[in-house]
């Protein structure tokens, strides 16, 4: 029989009474299918970025390579895992090269890797990278922005999905150490809707009022079993990263295992490695608790039993320190008091005679002689002050006497009258000068009015009998005749009004000169001598 055709169980045949081929077996037809794949495709070679890798105890590496649309299963097989060229990482992009066959047991192809290479990261794990600098940067994981969480929690907040073992492992866990209410809110935690849905979770937990018919929690946890990259991508989308960082209910993130990690462990308040490692991390242990309480509890009591105990064994001790009777204590200080009193008297007495005996001593240095001399002594000095003042008032007069001299010698007649002559040779210059002023002015005023009347007689605005001024049709001057042309319209102004003309031919020669002198320009006359000086 032919290998080329098979025949699938289950599949009704058209005409089963005429179908001669007989039935494979499911080993055969898989097999089958193993031959011709590794026929067909011995040799391959693939680019991918390895999302997933686990290293079996054997020493086998089982790994997967996807792109943007499909993804493929691979194995490196234990004899070729030290000769690879890169080591197989999560996030790292391939090339990889070997067979392509199948494993019989689940239907299911795979390649058999005999060669890799690295070919650049991970456009996923690229993506995510820049998202991670980019939330960063904006303080999304300072920790000085995080909330604590609470110790002794009375509402648990859980985002998961309903159904599976994390819920299942968090309820127990949380059941046996703290027993408290625990609200989940049930949202799909792989797939296009599941970032949208665990948000809407959050900011819904956190918008619950504090005393509302449904309690708000006092610690959010958002938990999802383990997977590949691809499974755990909707936990590393910015909207829900800002969602969690933004909310002010604690938030602690426990999505996949401890090596998996997401966006949201960065922004969360607290990380946790696994949802049951969440539950621990929320809860105290209320049997240790207890244990604790019981334990100080005791040692509070055995604490003031021997407080209590010392307490009295001092008292005691103070007590048989003490006399019989109360008159006993006071005894002594009262004896010490008279003994006091009895001396008070006689100290007194020899307190007032020692004062009196050094009055009495520096009363006797104190005589009539002692102040008498020392008036003398001051009387002596100053009769030898009295004596020596006339000849200094004498000498210092006669030093301000040859001074006076000396500045009245320099003070004489002399220098002022030859001072105050010059002043008054050069008041009368300027006086002379000032008398000439009024004929200077008198012919400057005659130069100026001679000009105003020649610029007067050269202003073409206004002709001089026996002359006009053409002009065009827009009463533009004409000056030239090579400005005019045959039949043109002119205008001809005169002194005492304006006709209208028209040019009937050409110019035949130069224009005749104007027998008006023309107007010379005024000599400047010379300065009258002595203005500069006195201007």
């Amino acid at each position: 029989m032919s290998h080329d055709s098979y025949v699938f169980e289950g599949a009704a045949p058209a005409e089963p009474a005429r179908d001669n081929n007989p039935p494979l077996s499911i080993s055969e037809l898989s097999f089958a299918l193993k031959r011709t794949l590794e026929e067909r495709f011995g040799h391959v070679r693939l680019r991918g970025e390895i999302s997933k890798v686990n290293r079996h105890a054997s020493g086998h590496v089982y790994l997967t390579l996807k792109d943007d649309k499909a993804a493929i299963d691979g194995v490196i097989w234990k004899g070729s895992v030290r000769s690879l060229g890169v080591q197989p990482e999560t996030g790292l992009e391939v090339i990889v090269t070997g067979k392509i066959t199948s494993y019989p047991a689940r239907s299911s192809y795979q390649i058999v890797i005999e060669t890799m290479e690295a070919a650049g990261a991970g456009a996923l794990l690229a993506q995510l990278e820049r998202l991670k600098t980019k939330l960063r940067d904006e303080g999304l994981f300072e920790a000085a922005r995080k909330h604590p969480i609470p110790a002794f929690p009375a509402v648990i907040g859980v985002v998961t999905s309903p159904t599976g073992a994390v819920i299942r492992d968090i309820l127990h866990r949380i059941a046996e150490r703290w027993p408290c209410r625990v609200i989940v809110w049930p949202v799909v935690v792989q797939g296009d809707a599941a970032a949208a849905q665990v948000a809407a979770a959050v900011r819904g937990f956190d918008a619950l009022p504090a005393h509302g018919p449904l309690p708000r929690p006092d610690v959010v946890i958002v938990a999802r079993g383990g997977g590949s990259v691809e499974d755990l991508w909707a936990f590393n989308d910015e909207a829900l990263a800002r969602t969690v960082a933004a909310a002010s209910v604690p938030v602690i993130s426990a999505v996949g295992h401890e090596t998996d990690t997401t966006l949201i462990d960065f922004v969360s308040d607290r990380r946790a490695p696994t949802p049951t490692g969440a539950a621990e991390m929320a809860t105290p242990v209320l049997a240790d608790l207890k244990y604790a309480l019981a334990d100080l509890s005791g040692r509070l009591a055995r604490a003031g039993g021997r407080l209590v105990e010392d307490r009295r064994t001092r008292l005691l001790a103070a007590a048989r320190g003490l006399p019989a009777r109360p008159e006993d204590l006071l005894a002594l200080a009262q004896q010490r008091l008279d003994m006091a009193g009895g001396r008070l008297r006689s100290s007194l007495q020899e307190n007032v005679s020692a004062h009196r005996h050094d009055f009495i001593t520096i009363a006797g240095r104190l005589n009539r002689g002692l102040l008498d001399g020392r008036i003398e002594n001051r009387r002596d000095r100053l009769n030898a002050s009295a004596a020596r003042l006339p000849r200094a008032l004498k000498t210092h007069t006669d030093a301000k006497g040859h001074t006076l001299a000396r500045v009245t010698a320099r003070l004489s007649d002399e220098p002022l009258k030859r001072r105050l002559d010059q002043r008054a040779a050069r008041l009368e210059a300027v006086s002379h000068r000032l008398a000439r002023w009024p004929d200077n002015l008198g012919r400057t005023t005659e130069r100026l009015a001679a000009l105003a009347r020649a610029l007067g007689s050269l202003d073409p605005a206004r002709p001089k009998p026996g002359f006009a001024r053409v002009e065009d049709a827009d009463g533009g001057w004409i000056t030239q005749a090579a400005g005019l042309a045959p039949g043109q319209a002119v205008r001809l102004v005169f002194p005492d009004g304006a006709r209208g003309a028209r040019i009937d031919g050409e110019g035949g020669g130069e224009p005749a000169a104007s027998s008006a002198p023309r107007p010379r320009p005024a000599k400047a006359r010379p300065p009258t001598p002595g203005q500069g000086d006195l201007f």
